[in-house]
């Protein structure tokens, strides 16, 4: 699942592959973008935002959002790729090298400009060069609804999915309908950083410190299986802002209290 530390490293990929090369193909499958052409530009570099990724090439920024199941790859220039066409998004390639947006749910041309136009909403993003975490607390504390739903409102902080949600909370022994204004969020903030600056840099993400497949989560995907520390069942449930956006839960029902 994309979360923070997934999308900063398709962002340092496509970075390292592309910026400093001129544009040899640009095509956005997406009605509001189709006919955009900027062949011939220079690719400036390629950021992280939380859960966007900001592609800047000449005075344009391709904004994209991978949602559940997007990814970009990269081939070399004319290589076959490992995808049928009719799930492509985005085509950004230079003479070397070819950057491909596949399922990806958001796609959006903007001038690199008006980026604060789509970004200015997001929180603190523990992967960004400007990261404050007493803002982030601050924010979090001042939240009206469960911690678990406060944790994925990126307005809190930029980059925390449920994944990350399931699993910094059963760490530090809360419930998922915790009042978030009840929660220790210097704590939780704290270990949600620690937690996601090691997995920035790991090829698979891990809570457990464990990398085999399998044994990488506390909870989150585990709900009827034991918990790995007290043995009792893990148990599932749904929460969210409002019915059209609710997440599975994972919780321990022993160690989260």
């Amino acid at each position: 699942m994309p979360e923070g530390d997934t999308v900063f490293r398709t962002a340092r990929r496509l970075h390292e592959a592309l910026a400093g090369h001129e544009v040899t193909r640009f095509d956005l499958r997406v009605p509001r973008a189709a006919t955009a052409d900027l062949t011939g530009q220079t690719v400036h570099g390629c950021v992280a935002r939380g859960k966007h990724l900001l592609l800047r090439i000449g005075e344009y920024t391709l904004h994209s959002h991978l949602r559940m199941d997007g990814a970009w790859h990269l081939y070399e220039t004319g290589q076959k790729w490992r995808h049928p066409a009719f799930r492509v998004r985005a085509i950004v390639a230079t003479a070397r090298r070819e950057a491909v947006g596949v399922d990806i749910a958001e796609v959006q041309l903007v001038a690199t400009r008006d980026e604060e136009q789509l970004m200015g909403y997001l929180g603190p993003d523990p992967l960004g060069p400007d990261w404050d975490a007493a803002e982030a607390a601050r924010r979090l504390s001042a939240d009206s609804r469960s911690i678990h739903v406060a944790l994925l409102d990126q307005r809190n902080v930029a980059g925390f999915g449920n994944e990350y949600a399931a699993e910094l909370l059963f760490l530090r022994g809360i419930l998922p309908t915790t009042p978030a204004a009840a929660v220790d969020a210097d704590a939780l903030v704290s270990l949600g950083v620690r937690t996601i600056r090691a997995n920035r840099d790991r090829p698979d993400r891990t809570f457990t410190g464990v990398a085999r497949r399998g044994a990488t989560d506390w909870v989150y995907g585990r709900a009827g299986q034991p918990c790995r520390r007290c043995g009792t069942l893990i148990r599932r449930g749904e929460q969210g802002a409002d019915p059209t956006r609710e997440r599975v839960t994972f919780w321990c029902p022993t160690c989260q209290r």
